[in-house]
């Protein structure tokens, strides 16, 4: 087993919703394993109110929650990510900035909750949904042997989890 600390961006358009959802999850499923960020190519300038309703209702901290642009990562003084997963299909088509470190990256697209129509409370369950579905995606990813596959195996193993329509249910 490695000390290893790995650095992990999650992007999306807004940094409003999926995004931030992913990086609580991080933080909470391998605290001192893995360090998480989100950012967006075109924040929306604060979280989306569900989504702040959704990660307390589930206990997460979020006092980290503030929508930022990408661009503060491809600094030079920002941390340096091992791995950058674009959430939303619209930050996947994007030109990313360079980042720093040539991190490994992937597309891991979940539907936004922020354009479900309906009532308010199909609306939030497009939010849990959301959330539900990259849990399951994030639980697979931090149980990987990252110490133990090379660099190929690994990329497979990042892409095969954005592609897993199985992920979309309970693990």
């Amino acid at each position: 087993m490695t000390d290893t600390t790995y650095n992990v961006l999650f992007l999306c358009t807004g940094n409003s919703a999926r995004s931030l959802m992913a990086e609580a999850i991080l933080a909470r499923e391998a605290p001192g394993r893995f360090r998480a960020f989100s950012a967006g190519s075109n924040p929306r300038g604060a979280p989306h109110p569900y989504t702040i309703d959704l990660l307390k209702g589930l206990n997460h901290d979020t006092g980290f929650a503030r929508s930022k642009s990408w661009d503060e990562f491809a600094r030079p003084d920002a941390p340096k990510m091992d791995f950058v997963f674009t959430v939303c299909d619209k930050a996947a088509a994007e030109t990313c900035p360079v980042w720093p470190g040539q991190p490994m990256n992937a597309h891991w697209g979940v539907p936004d909750p922020t354009q479900a129509i309906g009532s308010e409370a199909e609306k939030r369950v497009a939010f849990t949904e959301t959330y539900r579905m990259l849990r399951n995606r994030i639980s697979i990813f931090t149980n990987l042997p990252l110490d133990t596959l090379d660099r190929f195996a690994l990329q497979e193993r990042l892409d095969e989890i954005g592609k897993d329509t199985a992920l979309s249910e309970d693990v």
